[in-house]
């Protein structure tokens, strides 16, 4: 299940009428036993044609080809709506399994940046084709 502030930024999110399709966490989930194997999200409605993402996966899942998964699906949701340009990952420095898998599928290191929670961490982006 997605970690509990996740799912209060998403409610919070929904109270204040961003569309669910941009703030409720998509669960990851196994084929063969449907057990939940990790989470992914947009982090709010795209700006300027510009919408981050957010995911993670299970201890036990990793190291499976997951996490790549569930970005490349947010990439596509991302293109087919018509409404981004750019996706962006913000990553912790040291979150090197993270940044391996931005960079497996073509986004580029932008630098370090303070996110919104003002933590410092990696700006990664994606150009969006639709």
């Amino acid at each position: 299940m997605p970690p509990a502030h996740v799912a209060a930024r998403a409610l919070s999110q929904l109270e204040a009428g961003v569309p669910a399709e941009w703030c409720v966490p998509f669960l990851v989930v196994a084929n063969e036993s449907g057990q939940i194997l990790g989470g992914c999200r947009f982090k709010g409605t795209p700006v300027d044609g510009r919408v981050e993402i957010g995911y993670g996966v299970a201890k036990a899942a990793r190291r499976r080809g997951i996490a790549t998964a569930a970005v490349t699906q947010l990439l596509r949701l991302a293109a087919s709506s018509g409404m981004v340009r750019h996706l962006d990952a913000h990553i912790l420095p040291d979150n090197i399994a993270s940044s391996a898998v931005v960079s497996r599928l073509g986004f580029t290191r932008m630098g370090i940046v303070v996110d919104p929670d003002g933590e410092r961490v990696v700006h990664w982006t994606y150009p969006v084709s639709t």
